[in-house]
């Protein structure tokens, strides 16, 4: 790959340091990872710091009250983390009747958070800090406050209609943190949320034990009792994050791994090995034959996973009976020169991903409230936001994702990462809903097909499969592209939305220096050393 070749327009140039390096969606959290490195923590300190610090100052995407994800190479073996939490056990599915559907605001849709469980978990078997320490940035944001990023502080206004109009005792203390004055806070504004920070002392100071069987536990389902919510003590003190097997596929020179269901990460991995059987590479980056093939091969993939995938307790296909090398190459041949009307759901959602990598360790991981602040709902006292992760859930009879209690919901976020001939070559991500394994499927095409550097391969412009034969394009894609797809049947929007086609990160390691990347539709910084 070329380190000088930007063939789009970019306001950043690849970062290479011998060290480490780390890149996520916000400079002030990319500043805590640094802060972590320097002061003799490793990669999963930094990332850690970073996760937490993000909850304060990205919390249009994810909170406290997240789930979390997480992909880390010890230079031997990948780990997976799945910190996915369930819907309440006291919550049935004949609640739901009425509506037809799970809602995305209020009670309903929040699962118990899996994040700051993460949190513990990844330092108990990777940090070399004392966990206190990585809450120090955080605290400092949320007590002396942060001046508001420009995407962040795009985003931000818009829960004045969302939320401003509902009245609802659950939906006030929400109103009151992330509403100051019944405004939300716009780009340069000053922002600063004293309980944020009280509560991020009190998972340092307990190692997160008093958010799933203490103090902060017993404000949560207190206020789930009185305000009509489901969430119990029994519920938090039950979770537990676990840890899993991540999946793999070989994609021509790269390996490609994703956490298992109940993410989305599959359909990345289906997608990339239905595009293996074409040669991509003959055409051009910005073709309108390159561009069909991909779509196509996403589009199949999604309508698999939407009608399978849940969580693998309730799946009736496997993961390794979706990738089967027979079972891909048959859909493989349905690709032809026209559009596909290929059926799925694509859903839509707020997510922060970060990376970090030092000389031992490097990691991928990623959090979300789902739909921008998620619920809606911040537990009183605490500046704790839930997550709606439930709203993920389908009310279908005899689908393997039809909400039940105490059931992980199908999930959006995914971590990814690379490597070659087996070795580590690095962390990657794109966040943002259904966009993520689409996002997953670009960069790795860019990085593998076009020999793009990380820089350039978040840059180029891109694609998204919504729904039957409709395609969004970014704006900057050429006119003939345009034309050519819509001539092979494909109904394409123009969508000035950036940040719809998602926000990502990536760091590699392909020789001797750390080369980091990130996202032009985001805030973020990547720093390396």
């Amino acid at each position: 790959m070329n380190l000088n070749q930007y063939p789009y327009p970019s306001r950043r140039n690849v970062v290479a340091g011998k060290r480490g390096a780390v890149a996520t969606s916000q400079p002030q959290a990319a500043l805590a990872g640094m802060e972590m490195l320097l002061a003799g923590g490793n990669a999963v300190d930094a990332a850690v710091a970073m996760a937490i610090a993000l909850t304060v100052l990205e919390p249009t995407a994810n909170g406290i009250g997240s789930d979390a994800f997480a992909l880390i190479h010890d230079g031997q073996k990948l780990h997976g983390l799945n910190a996915n939490g369930m819907s309440p056990a006291g919550l049935d599915l004949a609640t739901f009747a009425s509506s037809g559907q799970v809602p995305t605001r209020g009670w309903l849709p929040v699962t118990v958070p899996g994040a700051p469980s993460a949190w513990r978990v990844l330092h108990e078997k990777f940090g070399r800090l004392p966990f206190e320490q990585l809450f120090a940035p955080a605290i400092r944001y949320a007590e002396e406050g942060f001046a508001v990023t420009p995407e962040t502080g795009r985003t931000w206004p818009r829960i004045e209609a969302i939320y401003g109009p509902l009245n609802d005792p659950c939906f006030q203390p929400f109103k009151e943190v992330f509403m100051p004055g019944g405004r939300a806070p716009r780009p340069g504004d000053i922002w600063h949320s004293p309980r944020h920070a009280e509560t991020l002392r009190e998972i340092a100071r307990t190692g997160a034990e008093s958010f799933y069987r203490g103090k902060l536990a017993a404000q949560i389902a207190d206020f789930a009792a009185a305000t009509g919510g489901y969430i119990t003590r029994a519920d938090l003190a039950a979770y537990r994050s676990e840890w899993v097997e991540p999946l793999s596929v070989r994609y021509r020179g790269l390996e490609v791994h994703e956490i298992p269901p109940a993410g989305q990460g599959i359909a990345a991995l289906m997608a990339l090995k239905i595009l293996e059987g074409f040669e991509l590479g003959r055409y051009p980056r910005d073709s309108v034959e390159g561009f069909h093939l991909q779509i196509e091969a996403m589009k199949l993939a999604f309508a698999d996973v939407q009608k399978y995938v849940a969580d693998p307790r309730f799946m009736t296909v496997s993961p390794a009976e979706l990738l089967s090398p027979d079972y891909l190459a048959q859909r493989r041949r349905l690709i032809g020169e026209r559009a596909l009307p290929v059926q799925a759901g694509a859903p839509k959602g707020g997510t922060v991903y970060l990376a970090a990598a030092d000389g031992e360790l490097q990691v991928s991981l990623i959090q979300s409230n789902y739909m921008g602040f998620g619920a809606g709902i911040v537990v009183d006292g605490t500046g704790i936001s839930l997550q709606n992760r439930g709203a993920c859930f389908v009310l279908e009879e005899g689908h393997p994702n039809q909400y039940a209690p105490a059931k992980k919901p199908f999930h959006t976020i995914i971590p990814g990462f690379l490597t070659r001939d087996g070795k580590p070559l690095g962390p990657f991500g794109v966040m943002g809903g259904h966009m993520q394994p689409q996002g997953h499927l670009q960069v790795v095409v860019n990085l593998e097909d076009y020999s793009l550097n990380p820089q350039a391969a978040l840059d180029a412009p891109r694609w998204q499969w919504t729904r039957s034969q409709q395609v969004e394009l970014e704006p900057s894609l050429p006119a003939h592209l345009v034309h050519g797809l819509k001539e092979r049947g494909h109904e394409v929007v123009l969508q000035s939305e950036w940040a719809s086609f998602g926000r990502g990160q990536i760091i590699l390691k392909p020789k001797d220096a750390f080369l980091a990347a990130t996202e032009p539709r985001a805030d973020g910084l990547a720093l390396a050393w």
